[in-house]
Parts: C-alpha cells; structure tokens; sequence
C-alpha cells in the first residue's frame, strides 16, 4: 500500500489495522477479550464499538464482540483511515550509520528508540528517521519501509536495513534461512554453572500475560527458537553472557534466559527488575538500585551482524562497542563481586 492516501478513494473502503492467526492451543474465548490482550492501548469499549460498525471479521466475516473464537481462525480488525504506519513522515533523527552502500545500511540503533511506528509510538521511531533521511526504501511483507529485522526499543545494537528490492529479498531470506550471525551481549540474574550452552523452545505468546512471550518446550505451541549462550565473565550474583542467535523469535533472549532461571538484569517486562538473586542486606538492595539506575533498562546489547552481500556475496561482519549504561553496570557488579570475594576469604 501507498504512503500516501489517494483522495479518490471511496469513503467506505476499510484499512486493515490488525491480522492474528489464532493459535492451535487457543481455548475458545470472546473475540473483545482476545483483542484486548494483544493490542496495546485499547479499551474494550473501543474493541466494542469496532465490532458494532461491523469492523472486526473472523474469516472475513463480521462479528460482534461476544464471537467465540476458535483455533486457526484470521481476526481482522478494520477502520476507514489507513494504519498510522502507512501515513509516515520522516523526522530529522539522526542516526548512527555504521556502514552504507548502495544495497544497505547498518545501523547501531540507541536503546529507547522503537523500529517502527505501532500503538503508542507514531512518532521518534528509526523508520521515522530513515524516512527522512533515504528515498524510496523498499517496503517488507509488513509494509513497513527497509526492515530486514528489528530489535527490541531498550534493546541497543546493530540493524541491517534494505535499500533495494534485491538486498531485501537476499537479506531477508538469510535471515529466514538461519545464514546471518547475529550475536548479543546480555547481562543476566544468578550464576549460570555451564560455561556454554543451548536453549531450544518453542517460543508463543504466553497464555496469560499478551504482553509476555513463553517457552513451550514441548512444541505445541508457538515457532521453534534455538539460542546458543557462552559465559563471558562471572560476577557473582549476575553473569555477563554471549548470546548467539539462530532463530529470531520475539524477545527470543529475554525469554530464553528467563525459562533456565537467568532473567535478564533490569527487564521490567519479565521481572528482571526485582532483586532475583543475592542477599537480603539493605546495603545490597541499594547497591542495585544504583546499578538499576545506572542501567535502567534490560541489559542487552546487539554487538555483532554478520551477513553475506546481496551483490558482492562477500561475508561481511560487523561489530559495536557495548554502550556507556551497560558498561558502567557492569564495572559496579565487577567491583562489588570482587569486594564479596575478598571478604569471604
């Protein structure tokens, strides 16, 4: 679809704003209340009021809002202006370019800045600022101009994007074929005993809490996820971790680590925000609340993108620094595990 809005358009033709497949284990549950907890800053009147104008379809068909969904139905939810996606501008946010030719850029996007616009964030996002900054970028199967992937908002670290057809297509598949080496720095709760490691789930949307993605293990659920942890350096109650990518699910590592017991330092969304390991010294609590406010997001950084070329097929790599927040943190948890040694000796 367009940018741009056509004035001709029909006054009744309706946008789709929202697609969900339900999942195979899905129990049957009233369509307002599935919406509900997938989309981010609804209320279940304006849920309500879409079904009543006939603007939520399960299989293409009008609902109203008490429809029981069952598994593999298509939810469409409807409206009579474009996605705010589809009406992007371009801002004047600048960017850390990393490299640029003629078939892409990589960029080290800043841990607070969203990928792409959605509910909440029109605004301020990297797609805003590439907008402004380059032409004509090629859209991705979401409509959404030159992503090849993204990270995660108070994710930092490296991002490929797409300024042609042919590097979209070429990046895209390597990154669906499991070709493109994507490696992350995290910082995680408690000390993980094996020195490396392989994570394997299934990852879906957890069951209960939409905002949440889960692991489940036994593959009923959800698309399969493969990450690869190497221990970096012990630092007492936390560990600095390598995590390497092989499949990228959402919040792949955060969930990940979560599920063998090493929620990530700092993340809010999966409880990494509490004290999780250590002891119970008000000293302790407030070194790490030191330690939250030094970093206070989760503790996760994209430091290295490897891909092959779209035209020169060359292998190339690239790597980042691990950001000032991050690196102050983690000095504060060196310091302190060495003091604990030292006392306990």
């Amino acid at each position: 679809m367009s940018n741009q809005i056509n004035d001709n358009e029909p006054e009744d033709e309706l946008y789709e704003h929202h697609r969900f497949e339900v999942s195979k284990g899905q129990q049957p549950l009233r369509v307002d209340k599935f919406l509900m907890n997938l989309i981010e800053n609804v209320t279940r009147s304006k849920i309500q009021k879409a079904a009543d104008a006939g603007n939520i379809l399960v299989n293409d068909v009008p609902v109203k809002s008490n429809h029981k969904i069952k598994p593999n139905d298509i939810i469409k939810v409807m409206f009579e202006h474009p996605p705010y996606e589809h009406l992007l501008k371009g801002e004047n946010i600048p960017l850390d370019i990393v490299y640029e030719d003629e078939q892409l850029i990589v960029i080290n996007k800043p841990a607070g800045m969203v990928v792409h616009p959605g509910h909440g964030n029109y605004s301020g996002t990297l797609v805003n600022a590439l907008a402004y900054h380059f032409d004509n970028l090629p859209m991705n199967s979401s409509e959404r101009p030159g992503l090849v992937h993204r990270i995660d908002k108070d994710t930092s670290g490296l991002l490929v994007v797409a300024k042609t057809e042919l590097a979209m297509d070429y990046l895209t598949k390597q990154f669906a074929e499991k070709t493109s080496e994507r490696e992350y720095v995290a910082l995680v709760w408690g000390n993980i005993e094996e020195d490396e490691g392989t994570i394997e789930g299934n990852i879906d949307r957890h069951t209960t809490n939409r905002m949440q993605m889960a692991v489940f293990p036994d593959g009923e659920r959800g698309k399969p996820a493969v990450t690869h942890y190497k221990v970096l350096e012990r630092l007492g109650y936390v560990t600095l971790v390598s995590c390497r990518l092989e499949t990228g699910r959402t919040h792949q590592i955060r969930v990940h680590m979560k599920h063998i017991g090493h929620t990530l330092f700092n993340d809010e969304r999966y409880g990494g925000n509490a004290i999780l390991k250590g002891t119970t010294f008000t000293k302790y609590k407030q070194f790490v609340d030191n330690c939250f406010k030094v970093l206070p997001r989760q503790a996760l950084h994209a430091k290295t993108l490897g891909f092959e070329h779209p035209v020169t097929k060359e292998f190339i790599r690239f790597d980042s620094e691990i950001p000032q927040d991050m690196v102050d943190c983690i000095e504060k948890w060196r310091v302190y595990s060495k003091a604990q040694q030292f006392e306990e000796e």
